[in-house]
């Protein structure tokens, strides 16, 4: 599996730089939307002694949410998130695996997962078709892939402006505001399940994939 280097360390610079600032950013919006999103993405992946895999722990917004039980990972691409994710874990006393790591480049064997959960990650991944693929690898089968994607509005003029937009957001954010991660989860030759809109138009949707 191919990796671009370039694009690889350019992201990780992106999010080294927002890491500090990240949560200040996203406070409105996570406290009055976000946060009813994540409930549900998780809910998605519970079981006592449950393994999963968190693509993109960020700096740790989904800690409060993880599962009662289950034996969490999570791995990011930028140190200084994982920095801040490990500093919300000791303040939360939360028990999880957090190591830095590239899900271009998963360092486990196949089949290590029960299931993997990742929010707002793939519109940040070079190649998202690949690494879809690559975390299917450490996913069981008959376990579960649950995303939280935010993509391409499906009206024709609105997606066409988060086309012309994205460049710029991709430049300050690091984020493609308009992937198609429903069309590549299927390019990945993954099962779709489910693929529920949690705001207009589809901008934002909760996937789920069952691993075979």
């Amino acid at each position: 599996m191919a990796i671009d280097v370039r694009m690889t360390r350019t992201t990780q610079a992106r999010y080294d730089r927002l890491a500090l600032v990240y949560d200040a950013m996203e406070a409105f919006i996570e406290r009055f939307r976000f946060s009813g999103w994540r409930q549900q993405l998780w809910s998605q992946a519970r079981g006592d002694g449950l393994r999963i895999l968190e693509v993109g722990v960020g700096t740790g917004k989904n800690m409060p949410y993880y599962p009662p039980g289950a034996v969490v990972t999570g791995i990011d691409l930028s140190p200084g998130m994982m920095d801040r994710a490990r500093r919300r874990a000791g303040r939360m006393g939360i028990e999880a695996d957090l190591q830095s790591m590239d899900v271009q480049q998963l360092n486990f064997p196949d089949d290590s997962f029960d299931a993997a959960v990742a929010s707002f990650v793939f519109c940040s991944v070079p190649d998202p078709v690949l690494r879809l693929r690559e975390l299917a690898r450490v996913v069981k089968p008959g376990g579960q892939i649950v995303l939280l994607e935010h993509m391409r509005a499906r009206n024709p003029v609105l997606g066409k402006l988060m086309d012309w937009l994205s460049p710029l957001v991709v430049r300050i954010m690091g984020a493609n505001i308009n992937r198609r991660t429903v069309e590549n989860v299927r390019n990945a030759g993954l099962p779709l399940r489910q693929a529920e809109d949690l705001a207009a138009d589809g901008i934002v949707r909760l996937i789920v994939s069952d691993v075979q």
